[in-house]
This record gives C-alpha cells, structure tokens and sequence, in this order.
C-alpha cells in the first residue's frame, strides 16, 4: 500500500480531516479550532478542494498551516466542474496553490470521473504536475473500480501512478467494499474513505430531531433515505449506548478498521461535534464488536453475485 508522507518524513495520521465545512456552516473562528483539535490529537491530513465553498476553504486552511507545513499532508481536488481537460486542471490547480499560499500541494485528486476526456490528456498534466514537483502523490475521487484501473494503466504509461483514492464508505454505504477495498488491497493504492458518518445518519442525531444536510440538501435526504438506513443507525446507537461509547466513534472506528482503509476522513461544523470523531484515534475495536457493529447493516453481494460463496 502507497504509505503517505508529510515533507519532512512523518506517516499520514490514521484518520485525516475534511475541510469541506471551512468558510460555508464553520466561519473562520470554529474552522481555526476545529485545525486545532485535530493538531493537538496528532491529525496531520488534511483534506480540502477547489469547489468547496467558493473557495474559502482553501484558503482558510492555507492560513492555519503555514508555520507547520512540512508537517503537514494537505490534499485538494480538481475538475469537479469543467472536466479533466488539461486547461481545467491547470487553472483549478493554480488558482488552488494560491488559495492555499503553497508551492506544492501533496496530494491532488481528480474529483469525479470524467467520461468525454481523454485519459492520456489528463495524466500528462498530473505528470508533468508531479514530474515538476508541484505534487507529490496522484489521486482519485468517486471513480469505480474499473475507472481506476483504467486510468492506472495510463498513468503508468506515463510513468507515473494513482496512489489513493477516495471512495464513500460506511456503514451504511458498503459498496465499496465489493471492488474498490479489494482492488486497492491488490494494486496497492491508499483509501482515504469520505462520511464514514453517513452524513450525521450515523450520529443518531436524526432520531432525536437533529438537524443536518439529511434534513437542509436534498441530494442527502436521497442519498440516505433508504428506512434500513434509518434502522441501521437506531441499531448502532443502541449498541453505542450499551457499549458507552458514542455512536459518531463507533462508526468512524468501524471504517477505520477495514484492512483496506488508510484514513477515514471526518469533518464536522464545531468542535463539540468533531470530538466524538477524533476520538476514533485513540479506541480500537476488537474484532468481536467490529463483526456486531458489521451485522447492522446488508453486506453487499461480491462482484460475481454468487451468494452461496459469499457465506463461505
């Protein structure tokens, strides 16, 4: 597996924090303090992108690093909007490195995936981004197993690798582990999972009337709407209360625990939201809870759909 490291020679954290929240629901003050907790609990990946919030989290997290840079991992992403062209890589690559006042960014992922350019022309540019050393390690976001491999095939054509990738992944949203876990076991990629909380689903917030992006965006409500979701997170605070732990950790534990998973990437609008997920740094489950907290949830079919090898 790719093992990501900071300038100076330090390993990734085993969980990194998304910025997505930096200058949209956290103004600057919880943003500042959020970065802080996560420093002073030893998280040195940090995780952003151009289209985050008209760019204002780039920058926010670009003032909170300097004076520790080289301790930091600090990754972004491009070609959300505008395809991965070369011009738009470029431009959203530049104007991301002055948002952010770095010279290199060392991690830099293709946003989604782009099906009307051509993979030759896009990873030149990252090459020649990497050969340059204004990145350090490739990356990709919300690609399909065979989407990665494909463009694996050219990056390597070029010289160069994906070395992470960025799937969704949670309790609740398992597919990845039917081929992107397994793919990026085998080919040795880094996994750097995004809401592994299920959007604030697996919080148990929802059931007591919280309030979030399930309840404010209907892309979320869709995107978690499903009632075994529902049933899945009440189960896992029922658990959480047994165990006297709070649900938010066991969650992003359980993520952090595939074998697959380098870091979880958990985000939060304040501080006291963000505790119980930091505090997943420090508890490890055992296995026999690990496989309790795994039954709350359908175990998606394997990739052949052959079930009765599934249960073998």
């Amino acid at each position: 597996m790719t093992e990501l490291k900071t300038t100076c020679g330090n390993t990734a954290s085993s969980l990194c924090f998304g910025c997505m929240q930096f200058g949209g629901t956290a103004d600057a003050m919880l943003s500042r303090a959020m970065f802080d907790a996560c420093r002073s609990e030893g998280v040195n990946f940090f995780d952003t992108a151009h289209a985050y919030t008209q760019g204002k989290s780039e920058e926010l997290l670009g003032e909170f690093a300097q004076g520790e840079r080289d301790q930091l991992i600090i990754a972004s992403k491009a070609a959300y909007t505008g395809g991965s062209t070369r011009a738009t890589i470029l431009a959203q690559f530049d104007e991301s490195r002055r948002r952010l006042k770095l010279e290199m960014i060392d991690v830099l992922y293709l946003h989604r995936w782009d099906p009307h350019t051509p993979l030759s022309e896009t990873f030149e540019v990252l090459a020649r981004l990497q050969e340059t050393g204004k990145i350090r390690y490739i990356g990709v976001s919300n690609f399909a197993a065979w989407q990665v491999v494909k463009a694996q095939a050219v990056a390597e054509r070029l010289g160069t690798r994906i070395d992470i990738i960025q799937p969704m992944y949670s309790l609740v949203k398992r597919q990845a582990e039917v081929e992107l876990l397994p793919m990026a076991q085998s080919e040795g990629l880094a996994v750097a999972p995004y809401s592994p909380l299920g959007s604030g689903l697996l919080t148990g917030k929802y059931s007591v009337g919280g309030t979030g992006r399930l309840s404010s965006d209907t892309r979320y409500a869709a995107r978690y709407g499903q009632d075994w979701m529902q049933q899945t997170a009440n189960a896992l605070s029922e658990l959480a209360a047994e165990m006297n732990v709070p649900a938010a950790t066991l969650a992003v534990a359980w993520a952090q625990g595939h074998a697959a998973v380098t870091a979880p990437i958990i985000s939060a609008r304040n501080t006291e939201q963000l505790k119980p997920s930091l505090a997943a740094l420090a508890y490890r489950l055992s296995d026999a809870d690990y496989a309790r907290i795994e039954a709350l949830s359908p175990r998606p079919a394997p990739a052949t759909d052959r079930l009765e090898e599934a249960a073998t």
